[in-house]
């Protein structure tokens, strides 16, 4: 589990970063977009270990997206599953 997360979590820093090269981004922009994808993986991170700990869906997803406020598009932190 903990290898998919990690998964998760890195996927999005790769594609930025292919996506930042393609639309032409500048160095700056690119680090701004880098520390953004860090925030998100610690606050997704946070999300697992409150599942773990069987604080329940509610109440972990109202966390995240207290963490993920101003980092990400939409409620699910820039990354949506289904469930």
């Amino acid at each position: 589990m903990k290898k998919l997360w990690t998964a998760l979590c890195l996927a999005p820093l790769l594609l930025t970063s292919a996506a930042a090269l393609a639309q032409g981004h500048s160095d700056k922009e690119t680090k701004e977009d880098i520390e953004r994808h860090r925030a998100m993986a610690v606050a997704h991170e946070a999300a697992a270990k409150c599942l773990e700990a069987g604080k329940g869906e509610a109440q972990c997803m109202k966390d995240l997206q207290a963490a993920c406020k101003n980092l990400a598009i939409g409620k699910y932190c820039g990354m949506k599953h289904a469930h």
